[in-house]
């Protein structure tokens, strides 16, 4: 497994979390014994971390893209979007993380239509948009969703292309 501080990305000109504290409800980390879905006990909303200088290098290291990408648009931005959005560093995959406290964010407009244009655009390169909500992952394919559930250690999602239609389903470990 690889160590997420290992990739370290850096924010786009102009831009910092400024009151924006959703990546520390929406992921999991058990540095700091924070679980996704809950608010980390060291954020202090609206005003960020407040262990900041001594934070973990996981949390270091992480920026999501609403920060790292300059073309993402101010509505983007995860406390506005409700979601955060974060590009595996090993599949490319984009990964939508989204606020349990609004879990249909991911469907309104214009995040939507822009997910599913960038699904659309992910599967000649083998990428695909995955949303999660806490332990569950939905794929976002060009012409519908599919729900996957939850993921255990070493399940896997397998793509399939049947004559110009893609398909996606879970694999168990062991499989």
């Amino acid at each position: 497994m690889l160590d997420p501080a290992t990739f370290v990305a850096h924010p786009a000109p102009g831009r910092s979390c400024g009151t924006c504290t959703l990546c520390c409800k929406v992921y999991d980390v058990p540095a700091v014994e924070s679980v996704a879905g809950q608010w980390c006990r060291h954020t202090r909303q609206g005003r960020g971390c407040a262990i900041h200088p001594t934070r973990p290098d996981h949390c270091r290291a992480f920026h999501c893209l609403w920060m790292t990408e300059a073309w993402l648009g101010a509505e983007w931005k995860p406390e506005k979007a409700k979601m955060v959005l974060a590009l595996d560093p090993v599949t490319k995959n984009m990964n939508v993380q989204v606020d349990p406290g609004q879990p249909n964010a991911w469907r309104r407009e214009p995040y939507y239509g822009q997910l599913r244009r960038w699904a659309t655009a992910s599967l000649p390169q083998d990428r695909l948009v995955l949303v999660h909500l806490n332990t569950s992952t939905t794929v976002i394919l060009p012409d519908r969703d599919v729900a996957l559930g939850v993921f255990e250690p070493g399940d896997r999602i397998v793509r399939r292309d049947r004559a110009g239609v893609f398909d996606v389903e879970k694999v168990r470990a062991g499989a």
